[in-house]
């Protein structure tokens, strides 16, 4: 798509005006597509869209929030799970100028509360499974007017409390809010314009290398959640802006993975790097050596995964670096690529980054240093997310100098590309999500029988990274391996299953600086946490609240059984 290169995205307009135009030109092409699943909640046999039915969709529904009165200024928050209803109402309320703010599905009441209450949505939309869920946490919050049913959808909404402003939706309107793990306890609202997800797609489509994509020819497939940046901002906005279609399943099914990318003639693919190491332990399947992908997107790939992917599977993988906040991709897509390292690539036209150390100075080449980037000296913020929503102290600290702080250790070689090296911030990333250490510890303490506790992230051979718990119990506790499953219990009904800490260590005290400050350094003085003596294993345990009753199976090896119930 060099064609676009060249194209400024603020004359896009909003996305409705982008899905307008690709019914112009790809009217009867596929726009989304459902895998089949059998027995699944939603659409058991597959489904798919056109550009056009998805427009007859999203036209109905806007004139329904129309009528009702939803327009610049509201929010409506979405529980959908991965349902491909989300895009349709998500385009229609674009088209009037509300942003939508997901709920993960994952989340529990008071993370649900506390997106009602800080996002001020006026509304909120769930599929009937949680709805009672969401009434409840909505019940303290004054400004949503109302729930109401995915399923049962009416055809007069309740008005909304607060009246839209005057004006006409445009490129810098809020098109969503996006809630991201800091480092400092609650989740930040990410406000992101229309320019933002246009600049997102137009960085994917215009890579060129093995990354080349066609015009309403192609098909992507990405298993990652619709309420992730990875899926909504990149993925939903690339396919926009080419008129291809986007195959989107409830989550990675390993088992049923060649099956899906082969029937549904997948071209591309996206997915965390944990994938291909899954991928990759499983039996030889005659559909590997069926598929017509050209390539593969992802972040975070361990390279000897990486080779063993590229020769097994003959799909160039091509590695790339992103976050939420910043609107765009650098990716390895050139030919030579470094696939046997953590190579992201090179910044492209865009892009502009450079790597400091602590004092902010710049650092050569070869050695390590955060990555700042920004889009150019006299527009730094262009394509970026707008601002944390009420939160323009973590704005500022985020933006420094003109540069954005990505809080991401990395390394530039002679030829000017860049390696990952570590992450700065103390953010534990999980299977694709990316979890607060200091919003788990206001947690912990809030149990009768915790004095002090430290989170932090583990080595994991399935999922990357796990949670982690050091506490320092209350003198009253003569059972380390109950207070432990009581804190599972504790924090798994408080919030979002995966950040629960699924690894304890109990201590005497945890150490502190000279000034008293917490130094979660030295608890890995003595080698990893979770292989010292009295560390506490709880993973069999941490599993989705539906899959509580379900009796765990009877293995000792964790991977084998975590690779099992991913591919189940």
């Amino acid at each position: 798509m060099a064609e676009l290169t060249d194209v400024d995205p603020r004359t896009f307009g909003t996305l409705y005006d982008s899905l307008q135009r690709a019914v112009g030109r790809f009217a009867d092409r596929l726009a989304y597509m459902v895998p089949p699943m059998e027995g699944h909640a939603y659409h058991p046999a597959g489904a798919s869209w056109t550009w056009r039915e998805t427009l007859d969709r999203v036209s109905a529904l806007r004139e329904t929030y129309q009528e009702a009165g939803y327009g610049l200024g509201h929010r409506v928050a979405i529980l959908f799970d991965q349902r491909p209803e989300f895009l349709f109402h998500y385009f229609a309320l674009n088209s009037l100028g509300v942003s939508v703010v997901p709920i993960n599905p994952d989340y529990r009441h008071d993370e649900i509360e506390y997106l009602l209450s800080h996002s001020e949505a006026s509304l909120a939309i769930s599929i009937d499974s949680r709805i009672e869920q969401v009434r409840e946490a909505a019940r303290t919050c004054e400004n949503v007017a109302a729930v109401v049913s995915l399923e049962n959808f009416p055809k007069a909404l309740p008005v909304p409390r607060t009246s839209a402003a005057t004006g006409t939706p445009d490129t810098d309107t809020e098109a969503a809010l996006l809630y991201t793990s800091g480092t400092t306890g609650r989740p930040k609202g990410c406000i992101m314009s229309n320019e933002y997800f246009h600049m997102f797609g137009m960085c994917y489509v215009t890579r060129g290398g093995v990354m080349q994509i066609g015009e309403g020819c192609e098909r992507l497939y990405n298993p990652l959640p619709l309420h992730h940046a990875n899926c909504l901002s990149i993925s939903v906005s690339a396919m926009l802006l080419t008129g291809n279609c986007l195959v989107f399943p409830d989550r990675f099914h390993a088992s049923t993975w060649w099956r899906d990318v082969t029937e549904c003639e997948i071209t591309a693919v996206q997915f965390q790097g944990i994938i291909p190491n899954v991928l990759l332990k499983f039996a030889f399947d005659p559909r590997e050596k069926q598929h017509a992908i050209r390539f593969a997107l992802c972040a975070g790939c361990e390279p000897e995964h990486h080779v063993q992917f590229e020769e097994r599977y003959g799909i160039p993988l091509v590695e790339m670096w992103s976050m939420s906040e910043v609107g765009r991709l650098i990716t390895d897509h050139e030919e030579p690529r470094a696939v046997d390292s953590r190579a992201f690539g090179r910044p492209a036209p865009g892009i502009e980054a450079i790597i400091v150390d602590q004092e902010g100075r710049e650092v050569p080449a070869n050695t390590p240093g955060q990555l700042l980037i920004r889009h150019s000296e006299a527009e730094p913020r262009k394509g970026f997310f707008s601002a944390y929503l009420k939160n323009e102290a973590a704005t500022d600290e985020t933006w420094q100098g003109g540069w954005f702080h990505t809080g991401d250790v990395v390394m530039r070689d002679d030829s000017k590309r860049i390696y990952f090296v570590d992450r700065h911030k103390h953010i534990i990333r999980r299977a694709g999500e990316n979890i607060s250490p200091a919003e788990i510890e206001a947690c912990l303490v809030q149990h009768p029988q915790v004095h002090q506790a430290a989170v932090i992230a583990v080595t994991d051979e399935v999922r990357e990274e796990e949670v982690m718990a050091c506490i320092v119990p209350t003198p009253d506790v003569t059972d380390p391996q109950q207070l432990a499953r009581d804190l599972l219990a504790f924090c798994m009904a408080r919030m979002a299953y995966f950040k629960a800490p699924a690894w304890y260590l109990f201590l005497d005290q945890l150490p502190t600086t000279s000034s008293q400050k917490l130094h979660k350094i030295s608890l890995f003085k003595e080698g990893d946490p979770h292989l010292r003596p009295g560390a506490i294993d709880l993973r069999p345990l941490k599993k989705k609240p539906a899959e509580h009753s379900a009796a765990a199976a009877k293995t000792h090896d964790y991977a084998t059984k975590e690779i099992a119930r991913t591919a189940s």
